[in-house]
């Protein structure tokens, strides 16, 4: 019989000697990095977008066409990291100017000019002469006189001024049903105030002088459902509360809006925050919000032990019923009845709601003074998650963490989501605007897909009046800066309103012809942003000496130097 074969190490070679591939052999080959990745890698970390989207921008004078590469603009790392990465940077930039404001950002609207004033009036009598054709039954002239109130809201809209004057008449008014304002019996009094309409934080002054204007960041979680581990997976399974954390992360959006009702309605002014909806290692959401001003930590706390959602739709517990299309209605394939209809299932609710939702007893605020390293943390805190799905927030590793993420994502599954969700057949009621093309169980809303974990929403929570801007506007200025720091300059005037439009934009098909491939364009704007870097270091450099020459000049002329 054979030996058994046995490798020995060899004499006077370290391990990792030994474990050096054959020149040329395939191991070799395998360690040498593909161009391709490093192309990627490279437009990576210029900030190259991974996944442009090619325009074709066409002359309409001379007909000559161009594709021209524009960024995904993607918000997500798994998708595009460079697009996702300028996205963070803009959201960190909206949340540090408005967090310490010292002025209104909202200025108030300018008066209206005797043009528009004139307008109103004429749309005014316009109405009423309407009300008067009404009441006489003359149905004609109400017909010429809509035809006039469309021309008037029309250079209503020309004039200048926001929104609409009225709703048209032509559209048909759906009557709402009326629920019951009065607080429940079992949630805390909480005060009410008249909000002003200031949205700036208290000034306040130390013993030796000094003005400080701090402000605060918060988090706010739900209720528990069970103990659990700190992987976040429960310690029972069988007793956790899944069917209440589904209906809490659907209607967690809902319960934020309240809050920040509730909270201006106490302190009797409008708070404005900025934060993100992310979910905690148990899987149940919960929010950073970075506040404008110091509210005392027991009127937060308060406020929150106060504050509720109550969902009025029809109440379900399990999922009993196997619905079919019979050609004209949902049915129950067991008796082939017809299912309750959705104004049905919602004349049949009494005094009590499908669910209420509250917040958990564990909030936590703390001040945050301006130019402070606390508060680079907190918006690093607040943005730390925003380029990630929900799923991706927290590393799944051990065989309960799955367990409870597949158990929390089957119950999200079937949890009806909206008035129109198709999970509301599998409990015996047709949802609203109910149609054949519904699958039971295969809801496409947000709050059902794996990569939510039911924060079906904006994860990215701005208040109007935060910083004064919109996402555009904050890209306008970094784009300014950036050529005002170059020394580039806008020449370009505005076009005529009334002539067309000089150009016609239409998205590249990825068959044309003259759109290159996908690695020639990478590398077109690896080098455009290699330049661009370059010519801003450059600029910086200039501008840093620039600056410490006139300090060194100052310092000259005042004979401190020299």
């Amino acid at each position: 019989m054979w030996a058994p074969l046995t490798i020995t190490a060899l004499p006077g070679l370290e391990p990792d000697e030994q474990a050096a591939p054959r020149p040329g052999s395939r191991a070799a080959r395998m360690l040498i990095p593909l161009a391709a990745d490093v192309v990627k890698d490279m437009a990576a970390e210029y900030g190259v977008c991974l996944r442009p989207v090619g325009l074709r921008r066409t002359d309409l004078d001379t007909g000559k066409t161009e594709i021209i590469d524009v960024p995904c603009g993607a918000t997500r790392e798994d998708k595009c990291p460079p697009c996702a990465k300028r996205a963070r940077r803009l959201r960190k930039v909206q949340i540090r100017e408005g967090w310490h404001r010292t002025d209104e950002p909202a200025p108030a609207p300018e008066p209206a000019t005797e043009g528009q004033r004139a307008l109103i009036g004429l749309r005014a009598h316009l109405e009423h002469a309407r009300d008067q054709a009404v009441r006489s039954s003359t149905w004609d002239q109400v017909g010429e006189v809509d035809e006039a109130i469309r021309e008037v809201e029309e250079a209503i809209a020309a004039e200048g001024l926001r929104g609409t004057v009225a709703p048209t008449h032509d559209k048909p008014v759906e009557p709402k049903r009326q629920r019951s304002t009065k607080r429940r019996q079992d949630a805390p009094a909480l005060p009410r105030q008249k909000v002003d309409p200031r949205t700036v934080g208290r000034v306040y002054t130390a013993p030796d002088g000094a003005e400080y204007r701090p402000s605060m960041w918060l988090t706010v979680t739900l209720d528990s459902y069970g103990p659990v581990r700190p992987d976040g997976s429960p310690v029972d399974p069988s007793t956790y509360d899944y069917r209440r954390a589904a209906w809490d992360a659907i209607a967690f959006p809902r319960l934020l809006d309240r809050f920040w009702q509730n909270l201006r309605r106490c302190v009797g002014w409008n708070v404005q925050y900025a934060g993100c909806v992310e979910p905690q290692r148990r899987l149940a959401p919960h929010a950073h919000f970075a506040i404008r001003g110091t509210i005392p930590r027991a009127v937060l706390r308060e406020v929150a032990a106060a504050t509720y959602h109550q969902v009025w739709w029809p109440k379900v517990d399990a999922p009993t019923c196997r619905p079919v299309w019979d050609g004209d209605t949902w049915c129950d394939s067991a008796t082939g009845t017809p299912l309750a209809s959705w104004d049905e299932a919602l004349d049949a609710i009494e005094d009590e709601p499908a669910h209420v939702i509250r917040f958990g007893v564990q909030l936590r605020a703390e001040g945050v003074n301006a130019n402070d390293s606390n508060a680079e943390r907190a918006i690093g805190y607040i943005t730390k998650y925003i380029t990630k799905s929900a799923a991706d927030c927290h590393a799944v590793t051990t065989d309960r963490q799955r367990d409870h993420l597949e158990r929390f994502w089957r119950e999200l599954r079937v949890t009806p989501c909206s008035e129109r969700c198709a999970n509301w057949l599998l409990y015996g009621i047709q949802p609203k605007n109910a149609h054949a093309r519904l699958r039971p169980g295969n809801c496409k809303g947000r709050v059902h897909q794996r990569s939510t974990l039911g924060i079906g929403g904006r994860r990215i929570l701005v208040s109007r009046d935060w910083s004064g801007k919109t996402l555009a506007d904050h890209r306008y200025d970094a784009r300014a800066w950036v050529k005002a720091l170059l020394g580039v300059s806008d020449n370009d005037t505005a076009a005529d309103p009334e002539s067309p439009a000089p150009v016609a934009w239409e998205l590249a098909r990825p068959n044309d012809p003259d759109l290159p491939p996908m690695r020639h364009r990478l590398l077109r704007a690896l080098a455009q942003r290699i330049q661009w870097r370059n010519a801003l270091n450059a600029a910086r450099d200039r501008a840093a000496q620039y600056d410490s020459t006139a300090v060194l000049s100052a310092t000259d002329d005042n004979g401190v130097k020299g």
